[in-house]
């Protein structure tokens, strides 16, 4: 009964079909691109519910957050670690990638609010979980065009190997791959075109100390988060087991007593939801991030798909841009839930005192932007043949039934900041 309770909610009336960006000029793909999934990847993945089904059967159940943790990042056998998950060939495909409106309206952002901020420098653009560098590459289109080259560094962070040689591929000039016993708080450099330096660091605390300006775009749903439920004026967790042989191969149980996460947890005041996803991870990061913000100045944006505190359950899989079961065959598929940005905010103001704007939808950051009027003038300079992808790129972006509510913006900014963004005003918020 539960486990059907679970997958009827889970379900979604939607998934976001690829749409293909049009190359207007771009050089050709990364070859980490054009490889193919490796063969061990398949006999990785089965190896990888074996590893979890003997975990279980020594141990007992595993909390949500740890067979995400497991599905997504495990060294060997993770979704994320060994392919190019992302695009038309991939299993789902992100803003960057559809539009080359959403990075370069991001970019004008940044260097609109570093700008009001005095433009101290240098400063780092720190970019959390970069994808296949699309984003950080639009970006970096757009500050090189008020050249500010000299005046900033690029950090990555990063933990997938085969998704930093990627991205390194996609704007850096040259690049290499530090030896594993360099001890330097980075694995990888490079340098672009322009002569900025760009490293890569597998956690945000690696992550030199300075001005910076971060974003975090689709890495939070990625987080493992822990499935709790009320019961009997008692919060239980929601955890996996090992499902009986005429099922799959695992199952949804309820905890029989109170787990570490589920003892410790404390509902935000005003909490009416008897069920709930709770990322302990998310708070880390975001308290991370915060007190990194308050203490050497900077700017945060996130952009994900998520609620403010009151979705119940949206724990899913996505493979091959439909939706897949999560249980199933892990590894093959992605694992997600949608971003508490309740969590969020209440984190930063009450880790790093920061002063947060938003969450605003996607499709209305965007037109405050002035989506439409860089989506005209790259239609006015468009080959014919394209003009149907730029346009139909843009409307899955900004479209209510599309991109355009589901998606939102979070904005942080240093609390001492509060007022001097009363009289000048965030833009797109």
């Amino acid at each position: 009964m539960l486990r059907e309770a679970f997958r009827i909610g889970s379900r979604r009336c939607f998934s976001y079909k690829s749409v293909r960006r049009p190359n207007l000029g771009a050089t050709s793909a990364p070859k980490a691109q054009q490889e193919k999934t490796p063969e061990a990847v398949p006999a990785a993945n089965g190896s990888l519910a074996k590893q979890l089904r003997a975990k279980i059967l020594a141990t007992g159940p595993i909390t949500v957050a740890e067979y995400m943790r497991e599905v997504l990042t495990n060294p060997q056998a993770g979704y994320y670690m060994n392919r190019d998950v992302f695009g038309r060939e991939g299993d789902f495909i992100t803003s960057p990638e559809i539009s080359q409106i959403f990075g370069e309206l991001v970019g004008i952002w940044l260097v609109t609010e570093w700008r009001k901020m005095g433009s101290p420098s240098p400063f780092h653009l720190v970019e959390l979980g970069p994808g296949r560098g699309t984003l950080a590459r639009d970006v970096l289109k757009i500050l090189t065009k008020f050249k500010l080259g000299a005046e900033f560094s690029m950090h990555m962070v990063e933990i997938s190997p085969y998704l930093s040689k990627a991205q390194a591929q996609r704007f850096c000039y040259t690049h290499n791959t530090l030896p594993e016993d360099a001890q330097l708080p980075h694995y990888q450099v490079g340098t672009t075109a322009t002569g900025t330096k760009a490293y890569w660091h597998r956690r945000l605390e690696d992550v030199p100390e300075g001005f910076s300006l971060v974003l975090a775009h689709e890495y939070f749903d990625a987080l493992p988060v822990h499935k709790l439920q009320l019961d009997n004026g008692q919060w239980q967790e929601v955890l996996i087991d090992v499902a009986p042989e005429s099922e799959p191969d695992f199952r949804y149980v309820l905890s029989k007593s109170q787990t570490p996460v589920s003892r410790v947890f404390q509902p935000m005041e005003g909490e009416t939801r008897a069920t709930l996803e709770y990322s302990l991870e998310t708070e880390r990061q975001v308290g991370l991030l915060a007190e990194r913000i308050e203490r050497n100045g900077g700017i945060g944006l996130i952009m994900d798909y998520g609620h403010f505190g009151d979705k119940t359950d949206t724990f899913r899989a996505f493979k091959q841009h439909a939706l897949h079961e999560p249980l199933l065959q892990p590894g093959t598929a992605d694992l997600t839930a949608d971003v508490d940005f309740k969590l969020i905010k209440h984190t930063a103001e009450a880790r790093g005192h920061l002063h947060c704007c938003g969450p605003i939808e996607q499709g209305l950051f965007l037109s405050r932007m002035q989506g439409e009027a860089r989506l005209e003038q790259l239609l006015a300079n468009a080959l014919p043949e394209n003009e149907t992808l730029i346009r139909s790129g843009y409307e899955m972006l900004t479209a209510d039934e599309k991109m355009g509510k589901r998606f939102k913006f979070l904005a942080m900014f240093p609390g001492v900041l509060a007022s001097h963004l009363e009289k000048f005003p965030v833009a797109g918020f």
